[in-house]
């Protein structure tokens, strides 16, 4: 392939304008940027990033150029690509960039493969794909590659997989473990975002609606967080019974997923798992429902079911499928059931990716410092960048803590004292 591969060049102008208003929301990836500038931590390693293709990403990748790191970018997601970013990346900061929205499967695995020819160092996933392709399909890619890092809960889940069957050959950082990036970008960040793509895409009021979320992880307590802030009745199902727990005290009514489907009017999925909305679901759903997910694939509806199940389909809105079924009712589906906070709207918003991307920046330093000390498999964020980067947080939106005293730090540390 080329250097590139994006929609259109003359884009460029634009997305530079959203990647620096981005920025302007950023500074602790700010501020690493800046150290990067000085110190080139990454002077000469390949990086080949597979990331949503967005503002925020942007800046991260301008994070990384400037720390030395020779990167190539492709798309995590067929549908979450910002031409107007993708095309800045290229003809801006000579970042070459293999993304274009709408992209079909062959283009998006032909991406990926460019990302690849590059013969990283150091893997950047959201989703596991380039490296699940590299161990699948080019395993004589793995001799240049000393480590990598995932955002991403669904390609941690993968990445663990690999790593239990001894297959995965090298160490890679668990992005999505840090304290700063999931108690924040999955939760706060999905939540806005996610109920941000639904409106976006349907224009219809949430207050009074029922809307059912499968999945009470970080990503879920989101969503529902969000909808329950913009007045909808939330129902949520899950299969383990201690976050079943949690949502019921959280206030949500809980049930099985076939109960839920007869009084749903938007349903969000956000498991990571395979057929959450089946056969099952979709015959049960009441008419006029809307489907959509905020998972990383878009396997969580059984997509094949309900076309081959529906009688007609067409496209009402963008980005907004009705399928009739046998019986007269009307199911709706979103972004073709992929990732509907990126697809329909413009994914997380920046103060929070602040946090997620500075991790990608600092365990991309790390990883190239202790790569030679780490085995293969995942591995978690240091605690230290962890907290650095909540302290660097806090310093930007102006808020101080108190500090222990001397005193409170040997009565931590003893066992001696008990009740006086």
């Amino acid at each position: 392939m080329s250097d590139y591969d994006v929609k259109d060049l003359s884009l460029a102008e634009a997305g530079k304008a959203r990647i620096e208003w981005a920025d302007k929301d950023m500074p602790v990836l700010a501020s690493i940027r800046e150290r990067f500038e000085r110190e080139k931590p990454l002077e000469g390693i390949r990086v080949s990033a597979c990331l949503h293709v967005t503002t925020e990403t942007a800046n991260l990748m301008r994070t990384l150029k400037a720390g030395g790191a020779d990167i190539v970018l492709c798309a995590s997601n067929p549908l979450s690509t910002q031409d107007d970013v993708a095309a800045a990346l290229v003809s801006e900061y000579g970042i070459r960039t293999y993304a274009i929205k709408f992209e079909d499967t062959e283009t998006y695995y032909r991406h990926i493969d460019a990302a690849i020819d590059h013969r990283p160092n150091v893997t950047m996933d959201d989703g596991a794909d380039v490296v699940g392709r590299i161990h699948a399909d080019r395993p004589g890619m793995l001799d240049t590659i000393i480590g990598g890092t995932e955002e991403t809960t669904t390609g941690v889940i993968r990445l663990r997989a690999m790593a239990a069957d001894g297959a995965l050959r090298y160490p890679i950082v668990s992005v999505n473990d840090a304290n700063t990036k999931h108690l924040f970008d999955n939760r706060y960040g999905t939540g806005q975002s996610t109920l941000d793509g639904i409106i976006r895409a349907t224009n219809r009021l949430v207050a009074g609606r029922t809307v059912v979320v499968s999945g009470y992880g970080w990503c879920g307590r989101g969503v529902a967080m969000r909808a329950d802030g913009l007045g909808a009745n939330v129902v949520v199902c899950e299969v383990d019974p201690l976050r079943a727990l949690e949502a019921v005290m959280d206030g949500y009514r809980v049930m099985p997923s076939v109960e839920a489907a007869a009084i749903c009017d938007i349903w969000v999925t956000v498991t990571g798992d395979i057929h959450v909305i089946g056969s099952e679901q979709l015959a049960a759903l009441k008419d006029g429902a809307i489907v959509c997910n905020s998972g990383h694939f878009n396997v969580e509806i059984d997509i094949p079911e309900l076309r081959a199940t529906a009688v007609s389909e067409r496209e009402v809105r963008p980005l907004v499928e009705e399928f009739t079924m046998p019986d007269g009712r009307l199911i709706y589906l979103l972004a073709d059931g992929r990732l509907v906070n990126l697809a329909a709207a413009e994914g997380h918003p920046a103060s929070v990716m602040d946090m997620s991307f500075a991790n990608q920046a600092l365990c991309a330093e790390h990883m190239v410092k202790n790569a030679s000390s780490l085995e293969p498999g995942v591995h978690p964020v240091p605690a230290d960048i962890d907290e650095n980067i909540a302290a660097l947080k806090l310093a930007t939106m102006g808020v101080t803590i108190d500090e222990l005293s001397d005193e409170q730090k040997r009565y931590l540390a003893s066992w001696q004292e008990g009740t006086v």
